[in-house]
């Protein structure tokens, strides 16, 4: 897989997110932590993963029951001329790989405003991956302290 140097910066930034995330999981100044909500819809172990991998971007919509995500657009401060939004949906109860689905847009600015462009199909994947990975260890840290 070959990143292109746009897309270095948003990777970099949700795996630096979920590197921190597992260093302080328990930390009340995250926004993501604060968000879930009790009994919710979908696998509270995704849902958490998934709002601290995504913690950097503003959150546009948030439904714990109806496991979507939604941020608003996030422009890192190295590359100003492109911004990034993420869709983050939880399909299911059980934590598994086929429960999560991500998608990844891209804008680029231009003299006639933001533009719509193609993003590597591989980010999302990655995204998803990230989000996984911060789920288990979640999973692994709540059966380890039972």
């Amino acid at each position: 897989m070959r990143l292109t140097s746009t897309l270095k910066p948003l990777l970099g930034a949700v795996l630096a997110a979920g590197l921190l995330a597992g260093c302080g999981s328990n930390s009340k100044s995250s926004n993501a932590a604060q968000i879930a909500a009790p009994n919710m819809g979908v696998n509270s172990y995704l849902w958490r993963a998934s709002l601290e991998t995504l913690n950097f971007m503003p959150l546009e919509q948030v439904d714990p029951f109806g496991g979507v995500i939604v941020t608003d657009w996030y422009a890192n401060a190295q590359v100003p001329n492109e911004r990034f939004k993420a869709n983050v949906y939880i399909l299911d109860t059980n934590l598994r790989a086929d429960a999560l689905k991500a998608t990844i847009f891209k804008q680029n600015r231009t003299v006639n405003g933001w533009e719509d462009a193609n993003v590597d199909a591989d980010t999302a994947r990655q995204i998803e991956n990230a989000i996984l990975t911060r789920a288990r260890q979640l999973y692994i840290a709540t059966q380890d302290s039972q």
